[in-house]
């Protein structure tokens, strides 16, 4: 009788101790993908961050009389009326 209560302690002991690994396991697989999960959401901030950075400086820019002489110049190729405008032909 004893020693069937060993083995079933030991059964029991064993079966608990496959459980915590298993759980152990499985919440280390989680956190590293949260972990994961972080470090790109931390690269996505930082390139928005970069982003806004040069939208605002692009907006400052954009009430400037050069970049206004440049847009007319390239989009809607308009000068200066004493400018002589030479086209190449040949490509």
């Amino acid at each position: 009788m004893k020693k069937s209560k060993k083995i079933i302690r030991n059964i029991i002991i064993a079966i608990i101790f496959i459980y915590v690994v298993f759980i152990f396991v499985n919440q280390q697989k989680t956190l590293n993908e949260y972990t994961k999960s972080t470090e790109e959401l931390s690269q996505q901030i930082e390139d928005e961050k970069q982003n806004k950075e040069e939208l605002s400086k692009k907006k400052d820019d954009v009430n400037s009389n050069e970049f206004i002489e440049e847009m007319a110049r390239e989009k809607l190729d308009m000068y200066y009326p004493t400018e002589k405008v030479y086209v190449d032909q040949g490509k």
